[in-house]
């Protein structure tokens, strides 16, 4: 079976009409161009022409049902076909609004997100799980790794249910031999050193995504699309690639397009191209200023990653070091990170040497951005 086609892919865009943003002063995420920098990558798509869109999660800035109701309207207008799935930020709560919440903080429940999603993935309007034959012989899954507690609120780490568990089985089973890929919003491999033990890292994954990966590798999916994290990377296990992509509205304001091709030998490759929004309306220098936010909004959690296990250093030398490594979470977010911090002692830099982008050989392997990944 020979496979040709072309994709992109955006994540956490955290789409904010303009009346709807927040007055925080300390978030990491530049909401207000969210919106001009995404219909500068439409434009550009347009031309680019890809078979298809996939935007994993977090598709507003926390829930508001007005940012989904343009974000839907706009992708109605495509020329090609979207699909999507839930993040954490576009449910907030299982039921929705709280009682006495005005207008702007009108925010859906988790049941009315494939209903305002139907066209993009949604056959079933009732479930938040799905299954699409996008092109000939290419499928795919979309799941809900969005999980409440019985109060209904967020549970605080992504999770797939038995009933989701029961439904993959059975699509797995029945599309044996095919060419599937599954998109969820929460990760699936660590992208991070350790990030599944990590108290920082593990809220970012899914619970049982041990149980979610079996299953796939099982059935030889080979390209599971993920967001959450906001930073470019790219893990494996065995022939299985978790890809997940930086925000929109996040240092470096990354896309990817991608391709699977089938050269003459029936080779079948992934390539990976990203590229950056640069620059937008009254943010004519986004990246160097995206950075410098990034950087200014780092310090506590630099210094937690400093007093936490592994390192575990006492709160003045972490006030010591923190300046020297303003950057580290820029670099990471950017993907193919390289750290040489030559000025703290080597407990320090051996940690950090930690997220290097290498293979298993311990050797450069800078795959994050631009790639051509063989697919079995």
């Amino acid at each position: 079976m020979r496979l040709n086609f072309k994709f992109a892919v955006v994540s956490d865009l955290h789409i904010a009409l303009p009346h709807t943003i927040w007055d925080a002063p300390h978030r990491f995420h530049l909401v207000e161009v969210s919106i001009s920098a995404f219909e500068q990558i439409l434009d550009q798509l347009v031309s680019d022409r890809p078979d298809f869109l996939l935007l994993p999660g977090d598709l507003v800035q926390h829930g508001e049902r007005e940012n989904h109701e343009w974000l839907a309207n706009r992708l109605a207008q495509l020329p090609f076909p979207v699909y999507v799935v839930p993040g954490n930020h576009d449910v907030i709560r299982r039921e929705g609004s709280l009682p006495g919440d005005d207008q702007t903080k009108d925010r859906i429940a988790l049941a009315d997100f494939p209903k305002i999603y139907q066209p993009f993935g949604y056959t079933d309007a009732q479930q938040l799980h799905y299954h699409q034959e996008i092109l000939p012989d290419v499928h795919l899954i979309g799941l809900n790794s969005n999980a409440f507690d019985n109060a209904g609120e967020q549970i605080g780490t992504g999770f797939i249910d038995e009933e989701q568990f029961s439904w993959l089985d059975a699509q797995l089973d029945k599309l044996a031999g095919k060419f599937v890929m599954v998109m969820v919003h929460h990760n699936v491999l660590e992208h991070l050193p350790n990030q599944a033990k990590s108290k920082l890292g593990q809220r970012y994954m899914i619970k049982n995504a041990p149980e979610l990966v079996s299953r796939l590798q099982s059935a030889k999916v080979p390209l599971a699309f993920t967001g959450h994290l906001h930073v470019q990377d790219i893990a494996s296990s065995g022939d299985f690639y978790a890809i997940t992509t930086g925000s929109l509205v996040s240092y470096p304001h990354p896309y990817r397009l991608m391709a699977v091709s089938t050269n003459e030998q029936g080779q079948r490759h992934l390539t990976v191209e990203t590229r950056r929004i640069e620059s937008v309306t009254n943010w004519p220098t986004l990246q160097q200023t995206s950075k410098d936010w990034m950087g200014d909004r780092s310090f506590p959690f630099i210094l937690r990653l400093m007093t936490d296990p592994p390192l575990s250093l006492s709160p003045q030398q972490a006030q010591d070091y923190a300046p020297h490594i303003r950057d580290f979470w820029a670099t990471v977010a950017a993907g193919d990170a390289w750290f040489n911090y030559d000025k703290l002692p080597d407990k320090v830099q051996e940690y950090f040497r930690q997220f290097n982008a290498t293979g298993e050989d311990g050797k450069e392997r800078f795959i994050d951005n631009n790639a051509v990944l063989p697919l079995k």
